[in-house]
């Protein structure tokens, strides 16, 4: 596995402790529909959250939340619409990003939540 996978791997498990601790309830890991994956599926109180993950090992090229632009966006939403219809779910919906940075092995989490609208973003 290269090194970026592996820093992608150990990201989504500090996100998934991050989001048990903060009460969460798991539903789905890197769950697929068709090419789209949704990195975390969570339940918090009555409201379905669809997590995005990104991790990087510094700011150098950029903070990680910045790499989830329209096109993931919009990718989400489709598999977000999905998911809540394959498992018949009616509830509220959020999406939010998970943006981790390693600094000296530890993670410095930043939890966006209601990140994005997909359902405003312009074709």
């Amino acid at each position: 596995m290269s090194t970026h996978n592996e820093l992608g791997v150990k990201g989504e498990i500090f996100a998934l402790e991050y989001l048990q601790e903060k009460g969460f309830v798991i539903l789905e890991i890197n769950w697929r529909f068709s090419r789209i994956e949704i990195d975390i599926i969570a339940k918090q109180n009555q409201t379905t959250v669809f997590v995005e993950v990104k991790t990087r090992s510094s700011e150098y090229f950029g903070f990680p939340e910045n790499a989830v632009d329209s096109v993931k966006q919009k990718n989400m939403a489709t598999a977000a619409e999905e998911y809540l219809e394959q498992h018949n779910i009616e509830t509220d919906v959020r999406f939010d990003v998970i943006s981790i940075i390693m600094k000296n092995n530890q993670p410095e989490i930043h939890h966006i939540q209601d990140a994005f609208f997909p359902y405003d973003i312009e074709s």
